[in-house]
């Protein structure tokens, strides 16, 4: 036998899931704390309730939630802030990147290292709105660029793969159709 077992791969597999179930349910609490700072009540306060709604969509436990509204309350989530990165990757393609971090700089550094890794550039804020339109908590691309180039799609997919893996980013949008 060669020292490996059904259930170390089992349990290689599980700490995996884990570990990206971990990473979400960060992401949640952040959000659900940066939206409870406008009112702890869910009944007036419109972006507590769809935080709450889009944790309990990813069956995220009712304790977790509880603790992201109090720690809203408390001094270390007033560190929170939320940050939009725009930027641009080749022909053309637009990204609109939210996210919420304690640490601006810290944020912006990561996410330009994966950006130099793909090719993509960031630009002021306020340069791509034009290419969006805001619904809700969420930007429609208005003109969606087609890619039918395999590779490039893989490249894309990869990237965004790696971008959504960065803990504090809280959204992608682009004008891809994929």
């Amino acid at each position: 036998m060669s020292g490996h077992s059904k259930w170390s791969q089992i349990k290689h597999r599980k700490g995996i899931a884990d570990q990206k179930k971990g990473q979400l349910f960060s992401k949640l609490s952040k959000l659900i704390s940066i939206a409870a700072r406008k009112g702890l009540d869910p009944d007036t306060n419109l972006d507590l309730k769809n935080a709450i709604e889009k944790a309990r969509s990813f069956n995220m436990p009712i304790e977790n939630i509880e603790r992201a509204i109090k720690s809203a309350v408390e001094k270390n989530s007033s560190q929170l802030e939320e940050l939009r990165i725009e930027a641009m990757g080749q022909g053309g393609i637009a990204f609109i990147i939210e996210a919420i971090t304690d640490n601006r700089n810290r944020t912006i550094g990561e996410i330009k290292n994966i950006f130099k890794d793909y090719g993509v550039k960031m630009v002021q804020l306020g340069t791509l709105l034009w290419m969006f339109e805001r619904n809700g908590l969420e930007f429609i691309p208005k003109i969606p660029i087609k890619i039918s180039d395999g590779k490039i799609k893989e490249k894309i997919y990869k990237f965004l793969e790696e971008l959504d893996e960065q803990e504090d980013v809280k959204g992608i949008y682009s004008n891809i159709n994929l």
